[in-house]
């Protein structure tokens, strides 16, 4: 019923129009028809050309929408240097495709207390329809509203928060894997996302699965949740699904020859996958280390610093070796193992990346940077293990998935030693099945903690925690509602003390899919690390959140460089 009600606003909104112009109309001054080359006219065809002419067949939603709401949504981050000096904010506006004859700038308001005074223009991307501001010397220290605006009556508003320095307790809303194949409405999660309050979200990727029609697919998640963006910083990044992938290899932003991304590089243009990026990313902090890789893709990997917890922000598929032609295959596919007798070091060769030499150089000089910081954590697209035994369902069995960051083994210890070294614990998103472990590199527990979110919507792909012999590993979590806890192996080899997950019970029914989100919670009086897990349709017991059975999990505050 609430997708329902969620379609019939947009309709109504569009039937209040006059009607669409006609064929003979061109596109605005420079918005080409097939902007992505004559090779590939479609993609992100719903939102490009002469748009407002077509039959957008599939489309979940009208995209002529009154003039005055042709701003869809807002989204920022506020740098703040943990060392002191001027903080820096960045907001993306994203909007509805525009009309010829509309204006292709957009201009961002404040309130500083003297009434609205305009701070920064920007002109509106195309393909892409995204506007992006820009203000130094931002005031981090007092919570300031916010409008954009375009044209004569478009308005989106809502707050810059003050950073959060003084609070005792720093907290982290953990989401991924939106699923549109249920569109509409997600009242039920920002609801409970505005009662929990994060001072920062983080969208570890899969923010849409509209695979080659990205802009859509970015309106359709920010009119999703843009009711608790619109007032708190937050950290999006794209994964594979959001560029167009089933699964991803970046490989240093070569060209893919397949559509399945096995061979390493990205299958679409880069001039798509560079305008997803943009979409979702440009409002972080600027990149450390801006230089892009092959065909000219950007990166974006960078620091952002939130009431003095310090986070890297990682592209942990960007550099990825794929698995195709580079090591045996083992499995139905190359990058699925099924053979539990094959030997490990196999698939671990010289020359296989995971972080890339660029990235990995700059996470070791974030781990030794500690000035002006409380604490350190790391966000990135996916897990540095296997934590998963069954895939896509309860019967489909494999050893190792090399779609997750346990593979290449050298390439994640090395990433782990650098991520322990700072003090920080992990979250990531990607796996569709909610997990807590302990990371082992040399032996069990000696490295760092971390937590991969539930999917929001858990329609695609399932995925299930179910050790073979049903036993639990050595040093089970005391008094742990959950069966299997305690020391395994992943199938890749590499040891994890798993500690709490949140297997789906019945796929077919959407309250017991373990669809839901995560929060992370510095507790700085305690010292100490909460990681809560929440279902999508939370109940409450005497006014308090269910979590999930084995959850909340509390770990050691470890410092940076202890």
């Amino acid at each position: 019923m609430m997708q329902a009600a969620f379609f019939l606003l947009l309709a109504v909104l569009a039937a209040a129009l006059p009607a669409a112009q006609g064929a003979d109309v061109v596109p605005a001054e420079g918005c080409a028809a097939a902007p992505f080359g004559d090779d590939m006219p479609a993609l992100d065809g719903w939102a490009t050309g002469p748009w407002w002419t077509k039959e957008a067949k599939g489309c979940p939603f009208p995209l002529t929408v009154p003039r005055d709401a042709v701003i869809a949504f807002a989204i920022y981050c506020v740098d703040v240097p943990p060392a002191g000096g001027d903080a820096t904010l960045k907001l993306t506006a994203q909007l509805f495709p525009l009309k010829p004859g509309e204006t292709m700038e957009a201009s961002l308001e404040v309130d500083r207390g003297n009434g609205w005074e305009p701070v920064a223009t920007s002109p509106v991307r195309y393909p892409g329809w995204d506007a992006h501001f820009r203000v130094n010397g931002w005031d981090a220290s007092r919570t300031i509203p916010y409008r954009v605006r375009h044209g004569e009556s478009a308005v989106f508003a809502g707050s810059i928060r003050r950073d959060p320095r003084e609070k005792e307790r720093i907290s982290v809303g953990v989401m991924s894997c939106n699923s549109s194949q249920t569109p509409g409405s997600r009242k039920e999660l920002v609801d409970n996302l505005k009662a929990a309050d994060p001072d920062l979200l983080f969208f570890a990727g899969d923010q849409t699965y509209r695979h080659t029609q990205h802009t859509v697919g970015w309106i359709e998640f920010g009119l999703q949740f843009r009711d608790v963006l619109r007032d708190r910083p937050a950290v999006t990044i794209p994964d594979d699904h959001d560029v167009g992938h089933p699964n991803l290899w970046g490989a240093g932003g070569k060209r893919s020859l397949e559509k399945t991304g096995s061979d390493g590089g990205y299958y679409y243009p880069a001039a798509y996958v560079s305008m997803v990026e943009r979409q979702q990313t440009w409002h972080l902090p600027d990149p450390v280390d801006p230089q892009p890789v092959e065909q000219g893709i950007g990166v974006y990997f960078t620091r952002l610093v939130v009431g003095g917890v310090d986070f890297a922000i990682l592209e942990d598929r960007k550099f990825k070796t794929g698995p195709k032609g580079t090591i045996p295959q083992l499995g139905p596919r190359p990058d699925h193992i099924t053979d539990p007798a094959y030997d490990r070091s196999a698939i671990d060769l010289d020359g296989l990346e995971l972080l890339g030499e660029r990235q990995l150089a700059w996470l070791a000089r974030w781990a030794d940077d500690r000035e002006g910081v409380r604490a350190k954590g790391v966000l990135s697209q996916t897990a540095f293990c296997g934590a998963v035994h069954l895939h896509g369902d309860p019967s489909n069995r494999l050893l190792a998935d090399l779609d997750c960051n346990g593979w290449p083994q050298s390439g994640r210890n090395a990433a782990l030693r650098l991520i322990k070294q700072a003090g920080a614990v992990h979250l990531c998103g990607d796996q569709h099945l909610a997990v807590v472990v302990q990371h082992g590199i040399d032996d069990y527990r000696d490295g760092p903690y971390a937590f991969t979110s539930p999917a929001l919507i858990n329609t695609i792909y399932g995925r299930w925690w179910h050790p073979e012999d049903e036993q639990p590993g050595a040093n089970p979590v005391p008094g742990s509602p959950l069966p299997w806890t305690g020391d395994y192996e992943d199938g890749l080899g590499n040891k994890i003390t798993m500690l709490a997950y949140a297997n789906p019970a019945d796929r077919s029914d959407e309250t017991k899919r373990a669809d839901g989100f995560g929060v992370a919670v510095w507790d700085f009086p305690h010292e100490a690390v909460e990681f809560h897990c929440y279902p999508r349709f939370v109940t409450e017991v005497a006014g308090i959140p269910q979590e999930f059975p084995g959850w909340p999990v509390i770990v050691p505050l470890e410092k940076p460089g202890g």
